[in-house]
C-alpha cells in the first residue's frame, strides 16, 4: 500500500514538474513557472524513496508502468485530450509489467 501511495504522489509531482518546463518552452508559459516546476521534481524523488524495494533502479523500474498510466489521466484531465484504445492498452501493459517487478520485488528475488 505504501508503494502505491508513493507512486501515485511521485506519478502527480513528476509530470506537474515536467509540464511546467513544457509550459515555458513550448507554450509560452512565464519563467516563473520553472520554480514550482523543479519544486514538484524534487517531491517526486523525494516520494521515490518511500517505495518498499531493495534496490532504486528496481523501484524506478516499477514506477515506470505507473508513470505511463498517469500521463494518460493527465493528457485527459488537464489537456482534454482522450487516450486512445491503443494508449489504454499500451498502459495497461505497463502496469502488468509493474505489477510482475513488485511481485517479485515482495518474494524477494533478485
Amino acid at each position: 500500500m505504501a508503494s502505491a501511495l508513493a507512486f501515485c504522489v511521485a506519478a502527480l509531482a513528476e509530470i506537474a514538474g515536467c509540464f511546467a518546463a513544457w509550459a515555458v518552452l513550448r507554450q509560452g508559459a512565464s519563467a516563473w513557472w520553472l520554480l514550482p516546476g523543479a519544486l514538484s521534481l524534487g517531491v517526486f524523488a523525494w516520494a521515490l524513496t518511500w517505495v518498499e524495494a531493495d534496490a532504486a533502479g528496481r523501484a524506478f523500474a516499477a514506477y515506470g508502468g505507473v508513470y505511463i498510466a498517469a500521463s494518460l489521466a493527465w493528457l485527459w484531465a488537464v489537456e482534454g485530450r482522450a487516450p486512445t484504445p491503443w494508449d489504454l492498452a499500451g498502459a495497461a501493459l505497463c502496469l502488468c509489467g509493474a505489477g510482475v517487478i513488485l511481485a517479485g520485488a515482495a518474494r524477494g528475488a533478485s
